[in-house]
């Protein structure tokens, strides 16, 4: 729905996104000590999983590494360039600025897109006005395509196999962020949703959308610019 039609309040801008990558900040930090369209969904936890019926694809090798540069989702219209983020003073990922609402971030000292691991991208749900990147995000569904345009001229293709709304109180970094099969390359979409408080100043869930590499093609590099 239009973002005028959303509950007053609930177009400010997307600290929730910032609420999931802080714990991401923290589960990475542990990790490293020891050795994580339509508006966002409301309710507690929605899952879509994977229907019954919905043939997945089998997975491909890894590629070799390169950073991504444009993401592409043609089943819910997102088409967006990638910037890579790191960690801010706070351990959190860096979102991509404000002043870039329809700009996807990647955690560029983690896992490339298309290589072993789970590449983890964010991105704002919407502004103080209007709609943002991830908007739509929620929208997706188990066996629709995603593509990263990476900077050696590959498309790596992704099939989603799964698709999470998860509350605060259920929100797992581990399972959220980490890969889930060795030897796979996966990954993570992450932006908010549930409802909107008021009182936080900050939305009650987070919607995770999980992907796996399944293709590979030649094309044209383009800058994230």
């Amino acid at each position: 729905m239009p973002a005028s039609d959303r509950p007053a309040g609930s177009g400010r801008l997307l600290t929730g996104v910032a609420w999931a990558v802080l714990l991401l900040g923290l589960w990475l930090w542990g990790r490293e000590a020891t050795d994580g369209s339509s508006a966002p969904t409301t309710g507690d936890v929605a899952a879509v999983g994977r229907p019954l019926g919905v043939p997945l694809p089998p997975a491909h090798d890894p590629l070799d590494g390169a950073a991504p540069q444009r993401v592409e989702i043609p089943s819910i219209g997102i088409e967006a360039p990638v910037v890579g983020r790191g960690l801010d003073t706070s351990g959190a990922i860096d979102p991509p600025p404000y002043e870039m609402p329809q700009t996807v971030g990647w955690y560029d000292s983690g896992t490339e897109p298309g290589t072993e691991g789970a590449a983890l991208f964010v991105g704002h749900v919407d502004t103080e006005t209007k709609p943002a990147v991830f908007y739509g995000l929620s929208a997706a569904r188990p066996g629709e395509k995603i593509r990263v345009s990476r900077s050696d001229g590959t498309v790596a293709e992704f099939t989603i196999d799964d698709v999470q709304v998860v509350t605060r109180e259920r929100f797992d970094a581990k399972k959220a962020y980490g890969p889930r099969e060795d030897g796979r390359a996966e990954l993570r979409l992450i932006t908010c949703g549930g409802t909107y408080d008021r009182k936080s100043h900050a939305y009650t869930a987070n919607v995770v959308v999980s992907a796996y590499l399944t293709g590979e093609k030649r094309g044209a590099a383009r800058s994230s610019a």
